[in-house]
């Protein structure tokens, strides 16, 4: 059975109807639990330090009594202000060193929730202007800092997550390339690549032809499904855009062996949906294109058109296992 989690904040949209009497915004629990209601939902992330109010053993006694598990922790850098400007890469080596413990704080914290998986998005390495910083040290303490946190629990997979730009104008960590060579510098054999779909479609990058180089050089820790127009992090359901891309997706990660958590970051609350029908559709899309993927590791004339590159071959086989027929 295929796991499926998801973006815990995306619970938080039309709060009115969940929590009528509510002022202010949802606790993490609450969210969690309106997540618990959407069926074939197996997993959900947490974030941290934000969604940990308690200690871990509590916090995932919660969880499991909702019928979900934890499927891993991401970091988030907002507890210092001065983090705008950095986290690893920060030019203060107090906010530097701020940044690293607190990160090998929240892997602790996954280990002790027996959910070996942090992610780090850093978003906040990059620069605007010219001239803002020495490019060869901010790199350097990039990949310093990712080899001391990976270090810290050899035990727990640090999967990076990249994308091209926000909050910086300019990532540290924009594309699949550049992860991979610090992955490689880092030089840590539990690091690896979280895909997002909407990430890669921004970095001008096809999300299959990114998992293969991933596939050849590391190995994908996390596949976050969701769509897009390639301008900016939309966060859009699932296929909804880009409905043979997301296949392809799919596909490739089988058939390079991948079997984690399918995550869902989308927005719902971008465009006044329903958080829980938003799910259960990501859900149900993710699992026809799935059943698709079989069908395709099978369909001898789709493989002999791709051996040959013959497109047209190849599109009217794809439709034909998209249209059912």
């Amino acid at each position: 059975m295929t796991r499926f989690a998801t973006r815990l904040n995306s619970f938080a949209a039309l709060a009115e109807r969940a929590w009528p009497d509510l002022t202010g915004r949802p606790t993490p629990m609450m969210m969690a639990k309106r997540a618990a209601t959407v069926p074939g939902l197996t997993h959900v992330d947490l974030n941290f330090p934000d969604h940990l109010a308690d200690t871990p053993a509590i916090v995932k006694g919660q969880i499991n009594d909702m019928g979900l598990e934890i499927n891993g922790l991401a970091m988030r850098y907002y507890t210092n202000p001065a983090f705008k400007i950095g986290a690893f890469t920060n030019p203060d080596a107090a906010v530097r060193r701020e940044a690293i413990d607190l990160t090998k704080a929240g892997i602790d914290a996954a280990l002790a929730m027996g959910a070996p998986l942090m992610t780090l998005w850093l978003g906040q390495d990059g620069f605007d202007y010219s001239f803002q910083g020495d490019y060869a040290r901010m790199w350097q303490d990039e990949v310093d800092a990712i080899r001391e946190v990976a270090e810290h629990a050899p035990e727990c997979m640090i999967s990076i997550e990249y994308k091209p730009n926000e909050p910086r104008s300019f990532a540290l960590l924009p594309d699949v390339a550049t992860v991979l060579l610090a992955i490689d510098e880092a030089g840590c054999d539990n690091l690896g690549v979280t895909l997002d779909f909407a990430h890669v479609l921004y970095a001008d990058e096809m999300p299959a032809y990114a998992a293969t180089l991933v596939a050849r050089r590391s190995r994908v820790l996390g596949v976050h499904l969701n769509d897009g127009y390639a301008k900016r992090d939309d966060g859009l359901m699932v296929g909804s855009v880009h409905p043979q891309a997301t296949l392809e997706l799919l596909w490739q990660i089988r058939r390079d062996g991948y079997d984690g958590v399918i995550y869902f970051d989308t927005f719902p609350d971008a465009s006044g949906i329903d958080p829980v029908e938003e799910c259960a559709t990501n859900i149900a899309t993710t699992e026809r294109f799935l059943a698709m993927a079989v069908r395709i590791a099978s369909d001898s004339v789709l493989n002999a058109a791709i051996a040959e590159q013959n497109s047209p071959l190849a599109q009217g086989a794809v439709g034909r296992i998209m249209s059912g027929a």
